[in-house]
């Protein structure tokens, strides 16, 4: 008979801390994420609140989600292949050095009298450059230094540092920029890339287990042939794109503070996705015992759509505070099986490639959803331009659904997991 006493289902949903217990490697790029996450969500909100102070526009702050659009298609197919050729630590390490010099441009700019919009989206473009390059190796590393069946909580455990540092960084980084001033956030970030250094120094050379050596052009092809023939893979693909594109909110975040009539909610707002996903990954014991992966992918990204347009139907902050908690452990509850997924199914010489892939997926749909928004809320306004993504969202999720059998029917299977 199953043990059904409190502490046995409390233990049940805890969080597993043993990749960060047992494994030294893990521990160190996982404070490395941690540090390095709190400085970028610091500048996150500061650079679009500094062009929504210097020009007042909508779309000038939507425009930081589609100069973004270019660099995170070409850099990250181009860091996949990347990923698959060389050592992945120095990949990341020299990707690390140069987030640290962007990051400082960021901060003399903010200082000087007649501060530039224009430095702000070259630097941004820059930055989504190196993520495009560093991203596929970060991504593609976890499987290589976490035995098998260690992933679910290793899985869970990155997406608590993603999001502990988003909660983290956003919250004090409205605080800082509204306090003190913009130029503290960017200092404040250009140390975290310094710190973070330190950590990912002690990591082993990762390298690959057959490295390619085809010309990086071909190599990407059959990535995307490999993906493409892989149908299951494919739909968790579409259902992030989909569902950032049409439900992504972050852009209007400096205007829904001004429509609630609460500056000092910015923060609030940036962060409240991140307190429900940390609600979501506190309580993740549950996800190694559910092998469906691909519905859980499907019905969590159709909650995701469902918080966003909570937030579009109300006037009252602490609703729509509440719809974006329900957002982000949506969202957080899709990742995680999806990273499950990825990582457990796809052989390492062509992990990288995927990793490319799969960065365009979560980031470069974001880059777009802000561009929407921005559009949607210029034209039709601030709200009905979160009700109407979260609603396409949700349709759209489970039209995909529909349409590809092999993720709903997708199955965890332990004994196929190619390591």
């Amino acid at each position: 008979m199953p043990d059904l006493t409190v502490p046995k289902l409390l233990s049940n949903l805890a969080l597993d801390l043993t990749p960060l217990k047992t494994n030294k490697d893990f521990r160190n790029l996982w404070l490395s994420s941690l540090i390095t996450r709190f400085g970028s969500m610091i500048t996150y909100v500061a650079a679009p609140f500094q062009i929504k102070e210097l020009t007042g526009s909508y779309l000038a702050v939507g425009f930081l989600g589609l100069i973004e659009i270019v660099p995170l298609i070409i850099f990250g197919l181009y860091g996949g292949s990347i990923a698959d050729r060389y050592d992945r630590r120095k990949v990341i390490l020299w990707c690390e050095v140069g987030f640290l010099v962007l990051s400082s441009i960021l901060a003399i700019n903010s200082m000087v009298s007649n501060s530039s919009i224009w430095v702000i989206y070259i630097v941004v473009l820059l930055m989504a450059s190196l993520n495009g390059i560093q991203r596929p190796s970060l991504t593609s590393l976890v499987p290589r230094i976490v035995p098998k069946e260690q992933l679910p909580a290793a899985s869970a455990l990155e997406s608590f540092t993603h999001n502990a540092g988003f909660l983290i960084g956003t919250s004090i980084g409205g605080l800082i920029v509204v306090g003190f001033g913009i130029d503290w956030a960017y200092i404040i970030d250009v140390f975290t890339y310094v710190i973070s250094a330190f950590f990912l120094f002690a990591l082993p050379t990762i390298s690959v287990t057959n490295p390619t050596e085809t010309p990086h052009f071909k190599a990407i092809l059959e990535g995307a042939n490999y993906a493409w023939s892989r149908k299951d893979l494919l739909g968790t693909y579409l259902i992030d794109t989909v569902a950032m594109v049409f439900a992504f909110p972050n852009a209007l975040f400096p205007f829904l503070a001004d429509y609630f009539e609460s500056p000092q909610a910015l923060g609030l707002l940036y962060s409240a996705g991140a307190v429900g996903s940390i609600i979501a990954t506190s309580t993740s014991g549950w996800i190694k015992k559910v092998n469906r992966h691909g519905m859980a992918v499907v019905y969590a990204a159709s909650v995701w759509g469902i918080g966003i347009a909570i937030v579009g139907l109300t006037d009252s902050l602490s609703i729509a505070l509440l719809g974006l908690v329900i957002a982000g452990a949506g969202d957080t509850v899709s990742g995680l099986f999806r990273s499950l997924i990825w990582n457990t199914s796809i052989p390492d010489e062509i992990r990288g490639r995927m990793a490319g892939i799969e960065l365009l997926s979560y980031s470069v749909g974001p880059q777009f959803g802000q561009l929407r928004a921005s559009i949607f809320a210029n034209y039709f306004g601030l709200q009905r331009a979160l009700l109407s993504g979260g609603i396409m969202c949700t349709v759209s999720v489970l039209a995909l659904a529909q349409s590809l059998p092999a993720l709903r029917n997708y199955l965890d299977l332990k004994e196929k997991t190619p390591i």
